[in-house]
């Protein structure tokens, strides 16, 4: 069951990959790019969301994980938009602070271990 503070989250995630899509969507971003960064958003809150069902500490780590490696490529792509159309900056601060809360989360579950 997740948290009130995972639910946040989860729903801050959904925000920013809707605001991704919009940013994208009828823009002059190749489509194969635009498919890229539109993937990369929507996988960072889907692993987010697979792990709160986790079926153990390690498949919650690794889904966390997963994440984490989604947001770190979403940074690569919406770089790359950037240079073909203004990016809202609150766009990539949410991803940011995605990448650093799901680096807190691993670390402090591996503590716990």
């Amino acid at each position: 069951m997740a948290s009130e503070k995972s639910e946040e989250l989860l729903t801050a995630m959904i925000t920013t990959t809707l605001a991704v899509i919009k940013l994208v969507d009828d823009s002059r971003v190749p489509k194969s790019i635009a498919d890229q960064v539109i993937r990369s958003t929507g996988s960072i809150g889907a692993n987010f969301s697979e792990a709160q069902e986790a079926s153990s500490k390690r498949d919650f780590v690794n889904k966390i994980f997963i994440a984490k490696k989604e947001a770190q490529e979403t940074k690569y792509w919406l770089r790359i938009v950037k240079e073909l159309l203004p990016v809202n900056e609150i766009i990539e601060q949410e991803v940011q602070r995605y990448l650093m809360t799901l680096q807190k989360i691993i670390t402090s579950t591996k503590e716990k271990n």
